[in-house]
């Protein structure tokens, strides 16, 4: 009879029985040792690995991922190893391309600019010499109507004028009878004097001889050819004659207005001559010619007015005067500039554009020649008074140059930058001294860079 198996006991057989029970895999493995031909599954076997010892599945986490770092290091190394190799390659230079013109040096004109208006050199108010009613006029004595000198515009009655220079002629003639007379008597009285045979004073002998008798004949017998002539040339003023070559401005008269010496008959303005009032700062008179006599030549002056003659076209005149003083509201000095046959009437002139009084037009005057400058224009100029020059080694430089003359579109260098030198003529973006400049062909940096090289070429 079995002895009764106590708690104690019964647990202690339990554990043996466990510790001898073969595992899953044990058995998977057993079963496929005796045959070959069965297969075992990955889920199998995952469950038998999950159903390992916790030692067992510690020491897998931590040689798990080892093993695949060093395979990734090692396929890595091989790939570095085994890959195409970069080679060096020479940096290029980053050059910014510009336009460059070499710079001349020579004579230089200074031309000033300026504004002006015209304005008439001769002009008048032409009044009659004598009263009278108008009974004629010419029919270009109308605004903008021209006349050469000595044409007559206007005639006045000379009724009254004609009857005076008969009346007149009538005086002389019967004054130069009694004068006539007279000198009869003295040939009568120097032979009674001779007769007589007395000796007396020089008064009494005047007296005898009638001598103050024949003066005042003769000074009546001049009295009344003064008066002749006086109604003659009354007469001829009756006739109105333009006095120079003109045009006629305005008219206030017509046929039948009575008209005095007071009397403004009509407005003339000479055509022969124009003046331009020309205002120029007073600091560019040292560059302008101004003639101090007649004989003296001013400077050559053109005139342009573009909206009336269009481009291309202009007139030329020549400073005759500075005027005394200056304008009033700009300070600015005042030039009088002459103009002949303003109104291209004469035929050498012929086809020239006319010039209208009060015209505001543009001028350029010819003044003093710089010696040796360069002429450069106005928007090359950087910041007021440098310029960008391409040195030899093809790289930007900025010079600050000398301006000997300012103009409206040049100015005239005269130090600064020597004859041959490249100017940049294009806009930089953001120039810095020293920066690689290339041209439009690449001539600019092959010299620098054959320049470079022979630098560098100890031989």
């Amino acid at each position: 009879m079995p002895f009764p198996m106590t708690k104690k006991s019964r647990g202690k057989s339990e554990r043996l029985r466990v510790k001898h029970m073969p595992s899953r895999q044990e058995i998977l493995i057993s079963d496929h040792n005796n045959n070959p031909n069965m297969e075992i599954s990955n889920i199998e076997i995952s469950n038998a690995c999950t159903k390992m010892g916790p030692r067992r599945r510690g020491i897998l986490r931590i040689l798990l991922p080892v093993a695949v770092l060093a395979v990734g290091a090692t396929v890595a190394l091989w790939l570095m190893q085994t890959g195409p190799q970069a080679k060096p390659r020479p940096r290029g230079r980053n050059t910014t391309l510009v336009e460059v013109r070499e710079v001349a040096y020579g004579p230089q004109m200074t031309i000033l600019s300026g504004m002006g208006t015209v304005v008439a050199a001769r002009s008048i108010d032409l009044k009659p010499q004598v009263s009278g009613e108008i009974i004629e006029m010419n029919r270009n004595l109308v605004p903008g109507g021209h006349f050469r000198k000595g044409t007559t515009l206007l005639k006045i009655d000379p009724t009254d004028y004609r009857l005076t220079v008969r009346h007149l002629t009538t005086d002389v003639a019967k004054a130069k009878a009694d004068l006539q007379l007279e000198q009869g008597n003295q040939l009568v009285a120097q032979k009674e004097f001779k007769l007589l045979g007395e000796t007396v004073s020089d008064a009494e002998k005047g007296l005898i001889l009638r001598r103050p008798q024949l003066m005042n004949l003769k000074a009546t017998l001049e009295a009344a050819q003064a008066k002749l002539e006086q109604a003659r040339v009354d007469l001829a003023r009756t006739r109105i004659k333009a006095p120079f070559n003109a045009m006629v401005h305005s008219r206030a008269v017509n046929i039948g207005t009575r008209a005095n010496e007071a009397t403004t008959l009509a407005t003339l303005i000479g055509t022969d001559v124009y003046w331009v009032e020309v205002s120029v700062p007073v600091s560019q008179l040292r560059w302008i010619r101004i003639p101090r006599s007649e004989k003296d030549k001013g400077a050559l002056v053109r005139i342009h007015d573009p909206a009336a003659w269009g481009r291309g076209r202009n007139r030329e005149g020549r400073v005759i005067r500075l005027e005394a003083d200056l304008e009033e509201q700009g300070r600015m000095a005042r030039l009088l500039v002459r103009v002949e046959d303003p109104l291209s009437l004469e035929p050498d002139n012929e086809g020239k554009p006319p010039m209208l009084i009060g015209a505001y037009v543009r001028v350029e005057i010819q003044g003093k020649t710089v010696t040796s400058a360069a002429a450069i224009e106005r928007e090359f100029i950087r910041n007021g008074k440098s310029l960008w020059v391409m040195d030899s080694q093809g790289r930007l430089a900025i010079r600050p140059v000398e301006i000997a003359f300012r103009g409206t579109d040049e100015v005239l260098v005269t130090d600064g930058i020597a004859p041959g030198e490249r100017l940049i003529v294009s806009d930089l973006a953001a120039p810095v001294e020293g920066m690689p400049l290339r041209t439009t062909d690449g001539n600019a940096l092959k010299t620098a860079t054959r320049r470079t090289r022979s630098h560098g070429d100890p031989s």
